[in-house]
């Protein structure tokens, strides 16, 4: 992906595909452009302090998720 972040999602619609599926195939290329991930990070502002520390929570997590499926497993 290039860095500028300037897309264009053109979706046909047409008499093959019709209008649900070109609809389901819109949200799916928004969802991997990122459209709605970016929509919510800049709802609002926060601070740079506050987004290291959900960094970093998340993070955390996520490696205690990891390990506990790795203790699960481990077991049988």
């Amino acid at each position: 992906m290039a860095k500028d972040k300037n897309y264009s999602i053109y979706i046909s619609i047409d008499d093959k595909l019709g209008a649900e599926r070109s609809l389901r195939k819109f949200k799916r290329l928004c969802e991997s452009f990122g459209v709605v991930r970016e929509y919510r990070k800049r709802k609002e502002f926060k601070k740079p302090s506050i987004r290291r520390i959900e960094k970093l929570e998340a993070a955390e997590k996520r490696r205690n998720k990891s390990a506990s499926k790795m203790r699960r497993t481990s077991k049988i």
